[in-house]
């Protein structure tokens, strides 16, 4: 006897005929095979057993009377489908075997008188195909089942990315406004640190402010890159650093007018300004900006004698922006010259001095640009302190008349610090006037 397969071992067959020799010759056929066996001798017994046991495989005689073998096997198959069937048939049967086929969808019929290892090969056969029929019936719900929990899992892990990526999206965003505010603070900190370098300058050589403007003034117009904007602030405040180690005579001397040892010291304070910068990491831009902002168009500048586009972009600028002012203040020149002066002077020395191209934009701005009223923006006003009101918000940067910071750009004006405005100019016997803009909720009648 071949090896039987995992599921023939359990099977239970219904014998079905109604002559008892017919049962016992089928049941003597299959004793030594590993099977439960029922006998039914009429299709109805048949269906009874079928009622209560878990049969799979039934084996029909075609003639009975009453309810013959199709018939039987047409129901088992309506109310048991996967319950393999048989028809044993004698020759005579051939329209009981046809209707059988037809109807009751029959696995195999065999023809009386029976091969006895023919039938058991038969069943065995029959078995084995139920129990990879039912294997992949199985494993095909399986499928499905996992399938489902696939879906279910993917749909889970869609959200929880959704999800996760909604908490990382608002992390960074976080971070960025964290990042911009302490970029903001850096530049804030800049300006007021330059505020206290002031104190050691002479009143007429506190340019910075002026300078600061200017920058500031040319990136917004020229919508110059974030970062270079943000570098060329802090440069500006804080160009002049260098100049800490002079003594006070050398702040009286105008450039073109120092000799020798004065010059050379003169010379250094671009290079020292930026070695009491290079430690802070925020501000290693600036402090290259500060280093070559007197390095000149045709390379006869210092420290480094670059030349041309080998200078920063931010140092150029730089460099028309303090010259401008500086000029004006008597810093350069023995005298000092009136604005239209100045300029002209800038362009004179486009391209020896000054990126050319550069040059011609900074005239062009600063001819359209009035650092003392603003024409352009209906938002902005020129107000004393005493017109003042609650929720406006600073866009100049206020500083006292010695030089020192006050309020920085972007402050918002509430009732505290108006009052302490007004109480300060009385303090000092001084006068203020802040460029402002209007609240958003009222405006000046």
């Amino acid at each position: 006897m071949s090896e039987q397969c995992p599921e023939t071992a359990t099977a239970t067959l219904l014998l079905v005929d109604d002559e008892e020799n017919m049962l016992n010759s089928l049941r003597r056929v299959l004793r030594n095979e590993p099977y439960t066996l029922l006998m039914a001798t009429s299709g109805e017994k048949a269906l009874g057993l079928m009622e209560e046991k878990d049969v799979d495989l039934v084996i029909s005689d075609a003639r009975m009377p009453g309810m013959d073998g199709a018939t039987l096997l047409a129901n088992i198959q309506q109310k048991w489908p996967n319950c393999l069937r048989i028809l044993l048939t004698g020759y005579a049967d051939i329209s009981t075997t046809v209707r059988a086929i037809n109807e009751g969808h029959i696995y195999r019929y065999i023809s009386k008188p029976w091969d006895d290892d023919e039938l058991r090969l038969i069943i065995r056969q029959a078995l084995a195909y139920q129990f990879t029929e039912r294997e992949r019936q199985r494993l095909e719900q399986l499928t499905l089942s996992q399938n489902r929990q696939l879906q279910e899992l993917n749909a889970d892990l869609e959200n929880r990315v959704k999800a996760r990526t909604a908490e990382i999206q608002q992390v960074a965003d976080m971070l960025d406004l964290a990042y911009a505010e302490l970029k903001h603070s850096y530049v804030t900190a800049t300006e007021v640190f330059s505020s206290l370098l002031n104190l050691r300058l002479p009143r007429d050589r506190q340019t910075n402010s002026r300078v600061v403007e200017l920058v500031k003034a040319y990136a917004q117009h020229y919508q110059l890159d974030e970062a270079l904007g943000r570098n060329l602030s802090m440069a500006a405040a804080l160009y002049n650093l260098g100049k800490l180690t002079w003594e006070d005579s050398l702040f009286n001397k105008p450039s073109d007018l120092l000799y020798k040892n004065e010059l050379e010291q003169y010379r250094r304070y671009p290079e020292l300004g930026e070695g009491l910068l290079m430690t802070l990491e925020p501000l290693r831009d600036a402090a290259k900006l500060i280093r070559h902002h007197q390095e000149r168009w045709n390379g006869s500048g210092f420290p480094d004698h670059l030349k041309e586009n080998q200078i920063p972009l931010g140092a150029r600028l730089l460099r028309l922006a303090v010259d401008f002012v500086e000029l004006q203040q008597g810093m350069v020149l023995e005298r000092k010259l009136e604005r239209d002066e100045a300029l002209s002077l800038l362009q004179k020395y486009s391209g020896r001095l000054y990126d050319p191209q550069l040059c011609e934009r900074f005239v062009s701005l600063c001819q359209e640009l009035d650092l003392d009223t603003v024409m352009t923006d209906d938002t902005i006003l020129k107000l004393d302190t005493r017109r003042l009101e609650p929720g406006m918000i600073l866009v100049r940067d206020l500083y006292a008349e010695n030089g020192t910071l006050l309020l920085n750009e972007g402050k918002e004006l509430d009732d505290w610090l108006i009052l302490r405005l007004i109480k300060f100019e009385d303090s000092e016997d001084a006068s203020y006037t802040l460029y402002v803009r209007k609240s958003q909720e009222k405006t000046i009648q």
